[in-house]
């Protein structure tokens, strides 16, 4: 059963009908779904990582004319996609996109600046805490990344073959939902010339 989708906050809100629309890839995310869901309905701040070790957490699964990018997390030491926890206030479908222009460097969008979430996942993190991970398909340039200096350096293009290849089973799903909907990863941003978004 899903949880009442009314939220007072308009980015709980937000997130609720985007969850409830979301047709989950397999199994494991329709629990996950769930789960984000019971969350947000019950939590009292869910986006915020300071009021309970479980709470929100936005990623970006970025693609383009070079295929999808992806980052090795330096602590965990596996190539995965750009993502963390949400500033105040922030809407998860901001929190992705910021996250992942910090931590490649690049300047991404929305495809037709509409946020499409593309997966869920729920997991474990550092010192008991529990990510509830949304991600958000973003569109970037035919660009070298060129992430700052406190970001992992081992920043990426990976052909969709050799990305499904090094991520786990999490991400591998969030890959190939993130390939269907995007079709080439060739669309332009908004106001940006085809130089600049198709190489």
């Amino acid at each position: 059963m899903i949880p009442d989708a009314r939220s007072a906050d308009p980015a709980v809100a937000e997130l609720q009908r985007a969850l409830s629309a979301h047709q989950p890839a397999d199994p494991r995310e329709e629990r996950s779904r769930l789960a984000v869901l019971e969350a947000l309905a019950t939590m009292p701040r869910p986006f915020d990582r300071h009021a309970d070790l479980t709470h929100v957490t936005a990623s970006a699964i970025v693609v383009g004319p070079r295929g999808v990018l992806l980052h090795l997390h330096r602590r965990l030491h596996r190539w995965l996609q750009p993502g963390g926890h949400l500033e105040s206030g922030e809407r998860a479908s901001a929190g992705a996109l910021r996250e992942g222009e910090e931590e490649t460097g690049l300047v991404l969008y929305h495809p037709g600046d509409n946020p499409t979430l593309v997966h869920v996942d729920v997991h474990g993190a550092a010192d008991d805490h529990v990510h509830l991970d949304v991600r958000y398909l973003l569109h970037g340039p035919d660009a070298d990344p060129a992430p700052p200096p406190e970001e992992s350096q081992e920043v990426r293009w990976f052909p969709w073959s050799e990305a499904e290849a090094v991520a786990d089973d999490a991400l591998v799903g969030a890959l190939r939902t993130a390939r269907r909907l995007s079709g080439t990863g060739t669309r332009r941003a908004p106001g940006r010339t085809s130089e600049e978004t198709d190489g």
